[in-house]
């Protein structure tokens, strides 16, 4: 467990150089899911995937859940209310999902692609960035903090499962989300952080909108780091 990063990773991660082949990746749209049920269906892609399984992203968004990382602590839940409260064997510790977001997994081969976690959590966060760029919003990373920020207010959350090299689970950004459910955590195990949302900040963009433009900055910066 890498909290600083908020990847889950075993202490001797497979590692391999880029292949020229690193093939493209797959969009998937799912609509409106169950948490349990998607996590379910990334765990079994993931287990049962070999060297020549296309990698994936799944555009997603989830029923309000409140999930709690490998790293989160059941005190960090302070009002949970009638949202339910699942584990998840992600990195990082609680936040909060629901509709309006857009969630984003990614079941990429990173030691196929020669992506260390590190640069894994770098390229999204700065596709999640640029997204928000393309909305007139100026998003920013913080050191030791995985996800991305609009002043003192975290917009984006980040957390990763890596095993035998191949990572899923993945990012989810605020876009027209109700926010009030985050005053019953302390979001990202940090008491008082405060959440934002693309529309609180003034832009009315929906999730289906704003997910194909962070779906076109993933994948551009994948292929782009590929051929590189």
């Amino acid at each position: 467990m890498n909290p600083a990063l908020g990847v889950a990773v075993p202490a001797a991660s497979p590692r391999a150089q880029p292949r020229a082949d690193a093939g493209r990746v797959i969009l998937r749209q799912l609509g409106r899911s169950d948490y349990a049920a998607v996590l379910a269906r990334m765990r079994e892609f993931t287990a049962t995937r070999d060297g020549a399984t296309e990698d994936e992203l799944w555009l997603t968004e989830h029923a309000p859940v409140y999930t709690l990382g490998l790293a989160a602590r059941v005190g960090h839940v302070r009002e949970s209310g009638a949202i339910p409260v699942l584990k998840s064997d992600r990195g990082g510790q609680v936040t909060y999902h629901g509709p309006g977001q857009v969630i984003a997994y990614m079941l990429i081969d990173l030691a196929r692609r020669g992506l260390t976690v590190r640069a894994m959590v770098r390229l999204t966060e700065h596709a999640l960035i640029a997204t928000l760029a393309q909305h007139g919003i100026a998003g920013q990373r913080r050191d030791g903090m995985p996800g991305v920020f609009v002043g003192a207010a975290k917009i984006a959350a980040l957390g990763f499962k890596v095993r035998s090299g191949r990572s899923y689970h993945g990012a989810s950004l605020n876009v027209d989300v109700d926010l009030a459910p985050y005053a019953g955590i302390d979001a990202c195990g940090y008491p008082g952080l405060a959440s934002t949302s693309m529309a609180a900040l003034g832009c009315g963009a929906g999730a289906d909108v704003v997910g194909a433009h962070f779906a076109q900055q993933l994948m551009g910066a994948l292929a782009a780091r590929d051929n590189a």
